[in-house]
């Protein structure tokens, strides 16, 4: 998507949306203006702008009806909607969001500095981060110090107080500690595959869940009569942990999800059972620069074995179908998974035909068996390579490592080092 040229400004107050033309109108946009919300929606509606900025304390029909509507008409779609406002309140924030606001600016304006910030917003860029890649354990020492020795966990930060965080292995820690050098207060939302140890037991060291003003909410399948709350709790409780969740000082919820599709923080997540011991979350995000798929832990069996199932294998290409990165269990390499069917991971064979047949953009290697050094890892992407590039296949495969960082940006990927560059 194009960065937008043309502004349409919707503020009750003159001296706000003189400002605002000002600013934009110097750095060469194309400005139209209304005092009247009611007035701008007709406006908008039959000549769209690439961008909308609009303030929220407006008589006849305030910012977010304003947002709501504009957002109800299909051909709008694509237009951007920004909310510029002396509200900072964080419930204003986010029903701007669940509205369908792209972003969210506090006044006062500083002329100085606005147009960076709303070009900041506007990037549609979303960051992907590996803190941890390993499965079962965590695997410290000579033979992991390439890839990384910690379980897993993955962020997706995609700005404006945007950010996901796919798993709360032992890699956490190091996300915990780069948050905490924030100054300002976090949110965010924790997605949670399965509730197995090497993906939840990172989470009582994870600092901000401690933080008075910070808030979280943490996702995921309930297993049986258990749900979220309880299955995060029962790590937490004597004689396993000497600290609970009733000591959080964050403003921590818990979610059940299903399959299901929802919106969160005005982002389609859509959610599918994966074949694993005990209920299993894949996840797959919907961003305006690109399409996002953790898929981790599950079993593709192959064809020959009397486990293989058909009707899921369809099911999960269309789950990953045309995605831009798909993070993927490759627990095995074709010599070592005829030992460990139903164990619940997969061969990195399966995995690179799937991600071919679903057209994935991006196959990123994940969740490493414990005993598996660096050059074991380097083989599986190996042999990843291998298989795409027998099939003829446009997939790319890598193998992140823990602390890589790639930018997903107009369904492109790129890692930040090279992007630096």
């Amino acid at each position: 998507m194009l960065p937008p040229k043309r502004f349409y400004v919707v503020d009750d107050d003159p001296f706000a949306v003189t400002i605002l033309e000002r600013v934009l109108d110097s750095a060469g946009y194309e400005v139209r203006s209304s005092l009247s919300s009611v007035q701008a929606l007709t406006e908008i509606i039959d000549n769209p702008p690439d961008c909308v900025l609009v303030d929220l304390m407006m008589p006849e029909m305030d910012g977010f009806e304003l947002t709501h509507r504009l957002r109800e008409r299909p051909e709008l779609k694509q237009m951007r909607i920004v909310v510029v406002s002396a509200k900072s309140y964080e419930a204003d924030r986010r029903k701007a969001r669940d509205m369908g606001a792209d972003a969210y600016i506090a006044k006062p304006v500083r002329p100085e500095s606005f147009l960076g910030e709303l070009q900041g917003l506007l990037e549609n860029k979303a960051e992907i981060r590996y803190w941890g890649v390993r499965g079962t354990l965590p695997v410290p020492g000579a033979k992991s110090l390439r890839y990384g020795g910690n379980t897993s966990c993955v962020s997706l930060d995609f700005g404006n107080e945007g950010l996901f965080i796919f798993d709360a292995g032992s890699g956490i820690k190091e996300l915990s500690n780069a948050l905490m050098n924030r100054k300002d207060r976090i949110t965010g939302r924790i997605f949670i595959s399965h509730p197995h140890w090497d993906h939840i037991n990172g989470l009582p060291f994870f600092a901000p869940l401690y933080v008075q003003g910070n808030e979280f909410v943490i996702h995921g399948a309930a297993q049986g009569g258990l749900d979220m709350r309880e299955l995060i709790s029962a790590q937490m409780e004597q004689p396993y942990f000497p600290v609970t969740v009733r000591e959080f000082g964050a403003n921590v919820y818990f979610n059940n999800l299903r399959e299901e599709r929802v919106t969160l923080d005005g982002v389609s997540v859509q959610t599918m059972l994966l074949r694993h011991p005990g209920n299993c979350l894949g996840y797959r995000v919907e961003l305006r620069g690109g399409s996002f798929c953790y898929v981790t832990d599950n079993e593709l069996y192959p064809e020959h074995l009397p486990q293989y199932d058909e009707h899921q294998e369809q099911r999960l290409i269309g789950f990953l179908a045309g995605a831009d990165v798909v993070v993927a269990d490759c627990t095995y390499d074709e010599f070592s998974y005829p030992k460990r069917v139903d164990w619940g991971h997969s061969s990195v064979k399966r995995v690179a035909e799937i991600a071919h047949k679903a057209g994935v953009r991006e196959l990123h290697l994940f969740h490493h068996d414990p005993d598996q050094t660096d050059d074991d890892i380097d083989h599986k992407l190996a042999e990843a390579r291998d298989v795409l590039k027998a099939l003829n296949s446009k997939t790319r495969v890598i193998a992140p490592a823990e602390g890589d960082c790639y930018l997903l940006s107009q369904h492109q990927v790129v890692r930040e080092a090279e992007a630096a560059n």
